[in-house]
């Protein structure tokens, strides 16, 4: 069984002490909910996970071992997905997921992909011509495609309709029951089961003790 875990990470970002003394631990099947409001470092603590940023202290560990060890690997068992979905314009819908596909070394089918996100319609459809909550779903699609135990979620939710919010939770569902970890920082409740949630607010710092860090 895999974990995923942080102990006592704090983070300076523009001078700014955005958190301090945050930890956290996540297992195989999990699943870990940031809150806070906008501002609150749920973004900069999901970006910390995908090691796009180092922390100020503390250190992130898999499995026990402190992921710095071997970044590169670390990278290879995470997806992130972000609010820019990142979709190339001239690539239908099939072949950005094609491309997906073989970047993540997979061999899960780009048709199961197009099909869990209702993209059937539009998988010949360059990327150019998507709609918002298109480009969306085509993101969350990536993650059907990739082989990645860590799913890290900049609100996912966000364009999404009704029907297309429940094909989200079905593909969490399935890659925790495939014993993959879900992080997701969200405004609103993604009605996952057995969810924790992390409220970055408890470990925010008033600018005022900044002087006294």
């Amino acid at each position: 069984m895999a974990s995923f875990s942080g102990t006592d990470i704090s983070c300076i970002r523009g001078g700014r002490l955005v958190f301090d003394g945050l930890s956290f631990s996540v297992s195989s099947g999990g699943a870990l909910l940031l809150t806070g409001p906008n501002g609150s470092g749920k973004s900069t603590l999901l970006r910390l996970m995908a090691g796009l940023i180092p922390p100020t202290l503390g250190a992130l560990a898999w499995d026990d071992v402190p992921v710095d060890q071997d970044p590169e690997d670390h990278r290879a068992r995470l997806h992130y997905l972000a609010h820019a979905e990142a979709v190339k314009p001239p690539l239908t819908v099939a072949e950005d997921l094609s491309f997906w596909q073989a970047l993540s070394g997979s061999d899960k089918p780009v048709s199961a992909a197009i099909d869990a996100m209702g993209l059937e319609t539009q998988s010949a459809l360059p990327g150019r011509y998507l709609s918002a909550g298109q480009r969306r779903r085509l993101a969350l699609a990536r993650l059907l495609v990739s082989e990645t135990d860590l799913w890290l979620l900049d609100e996912p939710s966000v364009g999404l309709d009704t029907a297309s919010l429940a094909k989200l939770r079905s593909a969490i569902a399935d890659h925790r029951a495939a014993g993959g970890i879900v992080v997701a920082a969200t405004h609103v409740d993604l009605g996952l089961d057995g969810a924790e949630t992390l409220s970055i607010n408890q470990f925010a710092v008033d600018p005022a003790q900044m002087s006294a860090l």
